[in-house]
């Protein structure tokens, strides 16, 4: 029986192996890794990047371009783009990641408790799980801000409640395939709690799966971001965001095409940064590539 309990992890710790050296071996994948871990270095040290205040106006000098002291141009409000670009940073992985991992944790939690219990506990989940993927992510958003509001906190609420039903079916199928494998029913067979084979055979075995997922939703909830702040649903300015700064220069495109180019060039190299490591991850988790 105790080789029936340890052969999983076993099995489990060889394959996330194979796959950190399948990761490796992804020269994309590691070119995304190193603009992520610059991205996160950007974020955290933005007052030490920043050459000048992202929020000091100066209406004479409006819309002048780029220049030796200020590479990216200054907005219509004399502002330096590439200051406020630099801290639009911290506001667009702040809202990914935290939104991905709260949307990550109540979509797993919702996929495995209805695979796990079945019964009406998994019919009334999946059910809520398909009415929400039934919405498009920007209309799902928008309904949420327009009961919460606008504001930093409530729009990761709200991307994160977009998130979740995509976690929710990813982590349903792998955990109920796992449920009915011959080890768990050995666990069940000797005694061992369902709490215990949920966090011990069922959660380490679907990981995979998630993370790929997570990678992948980062870029888009930086992107969702982006639509609704573009929108005015995002945070107040002055602080800056990247979709609150391409709309401001939409207006300017003609006379000032740096206003919007840049923070577009920022939002674009971000969701390409995590689409490549999530590509990666999901080739590295990939049997036929590991083999």
């Amino acid at each position: 029986m105790a080789v029936a309990r340890e052969l999983p992890v076993a099995g489990v710790r060889e394959r996330r192996w194979r796959g950190v050296q399948a990761f490796a071996r992804n020269r994309t994948a590691l070119v995304g890794l190193v603009m992520v871990a610059l991205l996160l270095l950007i974020a955290v040290a933005a007052p030490v990047f920043a050459p000048h205040s992202p929020i000091e106006q100066s209406t004479i000098h409006r819309l002048e371009p780029p220049s030796r002291e200020y590479p990216f141009g200054r907005d219509d409000f004399g502002r330096d783009i590439l200051s406020r670009v630099i801290y639009g940073t911290r506001i667009a992985l702040l809202v990914g990641l935290l939104s991905v991992a709260l949307g990550g944790i109540l979509g797993t939690a919702m996929g495995v408790v209805a695979a796990f219990r079945g019964g009406r506990t998994e019919a009334w989940l999946m059910r809520l799980t398909d009415v929400l993927l039934a919405f498009p992510d920007l209309i799902t958003g928008l309904l949420i801000l327009a009961v919460l509001g606008p504001g930093l906190w409530k729009m990761i609420i709200a991307i994160a409640l977009t998130i979740t039903p995509r976690f929710s079916r990813i982590a349903h199928g792998p955990a109920l395939s796992i449920k009915r494998r011959d080890f768990v029913e050995a666990a069940r067979a000797i005694g061992v709690g369902d709490a215990r084979i949920l966090f011990r055979h069922i959660l380490p075995n679907i990981v995979g799966e998630l993370l790929v997922l997570a990678s992948l939703w980062t870029a888009s909830a930086i992107r969702l971001e982006a639509s609704l702040s573009f929108i005015g649903l995002g945070v107040r300015p002055p602080t800056p965001t990247w979709g609150q700064m391409i709309r401001d220069g939409t207006v300017h495109l003609t006379n000032a095409p740096w206003f919007s180019l840049f923070p577009g060039l920022a939002l674009l190299l971000t969701i390409l940064a995590f689409n490549l490591v999530g590509d990666g991850l999901r080739d590295a988790l990939d049997p036929k590539t590991q083999a």
